[in-house]
């Protein structure tokens, strides 16, 4: 490709030679060396944060039971426990209440036994490590009221087993309550869990955007591939054209279009030449550069995003878990109301009456309804989701975005197509019509690869317009291109090489250039990012939820200005992915709950800090790994239906925890026997039939969660 050609449409990169940002000066050594000081490392084990976190920065809060790194695969678990459960539930009565489908013989207590004591080491193995977690924290929840109603079932239950062996006495068993309880939890984490799936790993998705190998100049021009990893400060390196920049560096030789999109959200490949800095990770168009290499391991552009991202994940999150509060709620209402019991009952009675309240009141309050209250509403709700193109990965987003404040959305493939195209087509004179001009411009153009030049191209195709034939075409460097065609001599230039005015209404933020005919201007053409056909509706149901949205784009200020003109939000332009991730910070220390919408690596540390990061699927696999929700059709029509689906989701977990944890607190004060002086007690079965309809309702609760058509 000749140097002509490389400057045919400079003219159209006007706009983008605005945003030749300095992306090293926003992520500077000092700013590295902060982060170290704060105790934010580099881990040479980028999996580390993910297996640690689960999923970003909201699991250091959740210990009900969703911690499955470190609990294991409920569904294996579950899988293997059901056989010794389902024996267990045939062989023992409910709370001494023989149902039709069981059955005994000769010592099946002893089977049961010590079946339930296999079951208990397997299937509560989880439970009891992450109550041993909650205990540590001195937050006691979900884990904890689980393990203690296994231990009071189990252990009650083989003191009644051995009392009939040993004294001949009958004692009541809870074989029956300690098995239900132990499937319906391990149901019910795996429910959850395999409705939310696991996160992606944002770190090795960023890592792949750099290439393994770098072609080094060395002595005579010879190339020697050497790995990325052995790059130094100062080598040469050789960049063909399509592939990606293996380091930050500045262009020694050669000149080319840099796609840095996924990188730094500017829309247009920027043009680059000879002194333009370069970022590693981004990719090279048509022409061969050579490229001094200034930044890399720790200092490089993706090292800082990576360092960004690791700094985000670390932080807490800010969901409230309100399930894991009401159960520890009932955790220390549980204890208090068995301790009551057994001092009062042991007053008023015998030792063996005081017994039976505490442990029927220790066992009433296993929650059999709380622990599938949420994960029967997730499934639901991710279910409900996916159908409409939404993937949700984190639970607790659903939470979250229910009381959003603001969201801040990208421009660039995320409220915008992404792709250049007309926006508008005028005529100048009268003695042509949009059809001649866009004939003209079309054949002009026909022989250029460059983005904006085919969008001119399909833009004709698409009206059915048959391109003029050119005789010649040449360059006019640094302006446009000129030719021949039909006995006149036509250009195509940019507006600012045109020099003056155009009479016409040019969209905000639009590249323009000017057709001009034997030294007369005939006609224009505007073209830019185009807006999705669901912004506009998007803003509006934003700003109707209470929600400000605010446009954070690497853009530069005039693209950035025309599009929230269109939209009548606010905008924040040449933003780098610091910025943004400063930007989510500033607005979360103010105490405001932020959604971050973004499909770029330059928004992926700002997807990991916000409250809730929706990544728009059509987008960066780094900005997928690094959110809580996919849009897997990329319509940010969607992102409204989200908000709907967690507005709905979080009503169904509100509604479901009072079904199901209500049970509890009116059933344990009663199971104590706290209205006995009135004759009202609570008796066992009557205790485990609320338990089952207490249970069953949360169930259709949750499958009645439905969206608008």
């Amino acid at each position: 490709m000749t140097k002509n050609e490389k400057d045919q449409h400079h003219h159209h990169d006007e706009q983008a030679d605005d945003h030749k940002m300095d992306h090293s000066e926003h992520f500077g050594h000092s700013y590295h060396e902060d982060q170290v000081e704060e105790g934010i490392h580099n881990d040479s084990n980028p999996s580390k944060i993910h297996d640690d976190h689960a999923h970003h920065n909201h699991s250091s809060h959740d210990h009900s039971g969703h911690e499955h790194h470190h609990h294991g695969n409920f569904k294996e678990i579950f899988l293997k426990s059901l056989p010794l459960g389902i024996v267990i539930l045939l062989l023992s009565p409910m709370m001494d209440v023989r149902l039709p489908f069981q059955f005994t013989f000769p010592y099946s207590d002893i089977v049961v036994a010590v079946l339930a004591t296999i079951l208990l080491i397997y299937g509560g193995k989880p439970f009891y490590q992450g109550a041993i977690a909650e205990f540590k924290e001195k937050a006691p929840g979900m884990m904890a009221l689980i393990s203690l109603g296994l231990s009071v079932s189990y252990l009650y239950s083989i003191y009644a087993v051995l009392a009939r062996y040993v004294t001949g006495e009958h004692v009541m068993e809870f074989f029956f309550e300690f098995a239900s309880l132990l499937l319906i939890m391990l149901l019910g984490h795996w429910i959850e869990m395999k409705a939310v799936g696991d996160a992606g790993d944002a770190q090795q998705s960023l890592a792949e955007l750099m290439p393994k190998d770098a072609h080094v100049v060395v002595e005579d021009d010879a190339i020697e591939t050497r790995p990325v990893a052995d790059l130094k400060v100062g080598d040469l390196v050789r960049i063909q054209a399509g592939e990606n920049v293996p380091a930050d560096g500045i262009i020694e030789r050669g000149d080319s279009r840099i796609n840095e999109a996924l990188l730094t959200g500017e829309s247009k490949p920027v043009v680059k030449g000879v002194g333009d800095k370069v970022i590693g990770g981004s990719t090279n168009g048509e022409g061969v550069l050579y490229l001094e290499v200034q930044e890399t391991g720790d200092r490089s552009f993706i090292s800082q995003v990576q360092t960004l991202i690791k700094q985000a994940q670390a932080q807490p999150s800010r969901a409230e878990n309100l399930a894991q509060k009401v159960a520890g709620w009932l955790f220390y209402i549980a204890i208090a109301a068995a301790v009551i019991a057994f001092v009062v009952w042991l007053y008023i009675s015998d030792i063996q009456t005081a017994i039976l309240f505490t442990v029927t009141t220790l066992v009433i309050a296993c929650p059999h309804a709380l622990g599938l209250a949420i994960p029967l509403v997730i499934a639901r709700s991710t279910s409900l989701g996916a159908s409409r193109g939404l993937l949700v990965k984190d639970r607790e987003a659903l939470e979250l975005a229910n009381k959003a404040d603001v969201m801040i959305l990208d421009k660039t493939g995320t409220l915008t197509t992404g792709e250049f195209k007309v926006l508008s087509m005028e005529t100048l004179d009268g003695q042509h019509n949009e059809a001649e001009i866009a004939a003209l411009m079309a054949g002009i153009e026909g022989g250029s690869s460059h983005p904006i030049a085919q969008s001119i191209v399909h833009y004709a195709e698409k009206q059915g317009i048959q391109p003029v034939r050119f005789d010649s075409i040449d360059v006019v460097s640094g302006a446009g291109v000129e030719g021949n065609a039909n006995g006149r001599k036509y250009e195509l230039i940019s507006q600012k090489a045109f020099g003056k005015d155009v009479a016409v209404d040019i969209p905000k933020g639009a590249t323009v250039s000017i057709l001009i005919e034997d030294g007369k201007p005939i006609g224009t053409v505007a073209l830019g990012d185009e807006l999705k056909e669901t912004s506009k509706t998007l803003i509006q149901a934003l700003k109707h939820n209470g929600i400000q949205p605010i446009m954070a784009t690497g853009d530069n200020e005039t693209a950035a200005q025309g599009v929230a003109e269109e939209l009548g939000i606010e905008y924040r332009a040449n933003q780098s992915p610091q910025d943004k991730y400063e930007l989510v910070g500033s607005l979360k220390n103010k105490g405001q709950t932020v959604i971050m919408v973004g499909d770029g690596v330059n928004d992926a540390p700002s997807l990991a800090i916000a409250d809730v990061g929706i990544a728009v699927g059509a987008g960066t696999q780094v900005a997928i790994d690094s959110a809580d929700v996919i849009l897997t059709q990329s319509d940010p029509g969607d992102i409204e239906s989200f908000i709907e689906l967690a507005n709905k989701t979080t009503s169904k977990m509100n509604q479901n925890l009072v079904w199901g944890a209500g049970y509890n607190f009116i059933a344990i004060p009663i199971a104590a026997g706290v209205l006995a002086f009135i004759g009202i007690t609570l008796a066992p079965a009557a205790g485990a039939v609320l338990m089952s309809v207490s249970t069953v309702i949360v169930a259709v609760n949750a499958m009645t969660l439905k969206l608008k058509n």
